[in-house]
């Protein structure tokens, strides 16, 4: 939509055309909606999510959360913590979600509705690489045999 800043004219007994304090307003809240909400979903759109992600039930709302935090530059381990921690509170059976299941849900619930988490498919790889596992530190141990006084030199 178009505006004109000098749509409302007033005219100060001179050719001078001086814009109208109410059209430059108008202008200036209209840009400001426009830039501001233009990268904000649709109503139709958050409903749809939000659609999607119940009717997946736990696993839609791990992947909602998960993908929405990769999205925004969050590294796997911080994304991956916070939607398995709500996976397992969404369960009332006497056994927790195991890590592996959840990642498979949070995986259907992104391939059953592709448009509902858009770029998330490229972080499902992440959901299934094991962790490496941490080298073992090397202890050392004081020598046998030896006094407190001899390690220290003393």
């Amino acid at each position: 939509m178009a505006l004109s800043l000098f749509a409302p004219l007033k005219s100060r007994g001179g050719s001078r055309r001086i814009p109208s304090l109410g059209g430059l307003a108008l202008a200036l809240v209209s840009t400001i909606g426009s830039t501001a909400l233009g990268g904000l979903p649709s109503q139709a759109q958050t409903a749809e999510i939000n659609t999607a992600a119940s009717n997946a039930g736990a696993g839609g709302k791990g992947a909602q959360i998960y993908c929405f935090m990769r999205n925004n530059g969050n590294n796997h381990q911080v994304s991956w913590d916070a939607a398995y921690a709500v996976i397992k509170r969404q369960n009332d059976k006497l056994f927790k979600t195991s890590p592996e299941h959840a990642a498979v849900m949070i995986t259907e619930a992104v391939v059953q509705n592709p448009s509902v988490y858009p770029d998330c498919g490229r972080y499902l790889g992440d959901l299934f690489t094991k962790p490496e596992p941490k080298p073992e530190s090397s202890t050392t141990t004081a020598p046998t045999g030896v006094s407190r006084s001899e390690r220290l030199g003393q």
